[in-house]
């Protein structure tokens, strides 16, 4: 088994190790995974590999070489009482055209990545682009700090563990080259075996979600889409490899993409993409970037993305959605767990008296005294009686639900006051042969 794992964090030069990758070869054989650094010059001037770099990356190098079984039993039992980091995210394929850009879509998202490789050499162009980004980080860290290469080779399940590590997401982005069409092996040890060792290496790993990018048509024929299975059964063994991933009881995401061989990363201006159900689409373009800006939303939307099968193109006439709208919408293959509680808070045995003072002025106090006492209860109004033979005055008010609405019925012999009787305005009213005077009539003059 061996992990090679390269921190992209500037250190300092050595020059016992500027002979090149043969003279570290021989140490790196001879290390074991315990966190040392060997230090690799930035200002070497040569390489040894058939390719010539034309600038050189600064790396940290651990490495992990062939040990005992006891030391591997002892360090299978040290992985597992590692807990998981939910911002770590182990993306396999990590060099490819959708895994370097999915790389980078996380890094923006604040993820801490950890970019399987199967060369590290492959693994400089993805430093390089990583290095170039810019984001406004309130930690202070550069997005090349978050960035950890790990040398992996998934056709051996015995590295795939350690590779991942405590990444609470894995994303797979593998698949056969198509430089080798015709290695006839290809989609069945990449597409198939090679996944299967992943999946199984994070259903042992007990991972948090998996994500796995395949393609359209996997589970129904549909052209043109069935014209990739020319291609040695690719279709076929893609759809073995999601057989795997449902079967694991994992939580997962399966994301089919249409084509992605011409659209370019500037496609995602004209196009919008949409998502559908499984087995709907058959034919439709997407680009690298908008399938690795998904994958990416779903790390950082798991919810959103539980055990659902989504098939992903771009067309012109999509409208502009927010992909967490679009992710809502397709519906789930198990049922949604219920959301873990807030861990308590725990309390502190000794502490100190200010401290329990702060507590307990935290705490909300209760209006009323009567609730500290459960049989002390508050006084109340005493309600009046009504006599014991009512009277035909107030037998209307003889129900037990309804009260009385004026006290004086509870006495029979009580009368409420009257009010007295105005007195006359004119004192001629008091006497009846009395009349007020009257104004004298005007005689017509005589002639």
């Amino acid at each position: 088994m061996k992990l090679l794992a390269l921190h992209s964090s500037p250190i300092s030069t050595s020059p016992s190790l500027s002979n090149g990758i043969s003279r570290r070869a021989s140490m790196e054989k001879s290390a074991f995974f315990s966190g040392q650094a060997l230090a690799v010059p930035a200002s070497s001037k040569r390489c040894t590999d058939a390719r010539k770099s034309s600038a050189s990356v600064d790396f940290r190098v651990r490495a992990v070489g062939s040990v005992g079984s006891s030391q591997k039993a002892s360090n299978v039992n040290e992985l597992e009482k590692i807990t998981k980091d939910k911002d770590l995210v182990f993306v396999a394929g990590a060099t490819g055209r959708v895994g370097s850009r999915t790389v980078r879509e996380l890094l923006k998202l604040g993820f801490r990545v950890r970019a399987g490789v199967r060369s590290a050499q492959r693994a400089e162009t993805l430093v390089k682009s990583v290095q170039q980004m810019k984001l406004d980080d309130s930690s202070g860290s550069t997005p090349v700090e978050k960035l950890e290469i790990v040398q992996c080779d998934l056709e051996n399940q015995s590295g795939i563990k350690p590779a991942i590590g405590n990444a609470s997401i894995v994303i797979c982005c593998i698949g056969a080259s198509e430089k080798e069409i015709f290695d006839v092996t290809g989609p069945y040890r990449i597409d198939y075996k090679a996944t299967e060792n992943l999946i199984n290496a994070a259903t042992v790993a007990k991972v948090d979600h998996f994500i796995l990018l395949t393609s359209l048509g996997t589970n129904k024929i549909g052209f043109p889409a069935a014209i990739l299975n020319l291609f040695w059964g690719v279709l076929i063994w893609k759809r073995k490899a999601e057989e795997a991933l449902i079967a694991s009881g994992l939580p997962y995401t399966i994301v089919r993409p249409g084509g992605m061989e011409r659209p370019t990363d500037a496609f995602k201006e004209t196009h919008n993409i949409t998502l559908a159900y499984e087995d709907t689409l058959f034919g439709g373009l997407v680009s690298n970037l908008q399938v690795a800006e998904l994958m990416a939303c779903m790390a950082k939307n798991r919810r959103l993305s539980y055990c659902k099968v989504v098939e992903v193109i771009a067309e012109t006439t999509a409208p502009l959605t927010p992909m967490e709208e679009l992710l809502a919408k397709i519906p789930s293959k198990r049922e949604l767990p219920a959301e873990p509680l807030p861990d308590p808070v725990p309390t502190k045995i000794h502490s100190k008296p200010e401290e329990v003072t702060q507590l307990e002025a935290s705490k909300p106090r209760p209006l009323s005294p009567y609730t500290m006492y459960d049989d002390l209860k508050p006084p109340t109004s005493p309600t009046p009686t009504p006599s014991t033979t009512p009277s035909s005055s107030h037998e209307q008010f003889t129900s037990p639900t309804q009260k009385p609405l004026s006290p004086y019925i509870a006495y029979q012999d009580l009368k409420p006051p009257t009010s007295p009787t105005p007195k006359p305005l004119s004192p001629f009213t008091m006497y009846e042969d009395m009349k007020p005077p009257t104004s004298p009539m005007p005689s017509l003059p005589k002639n």
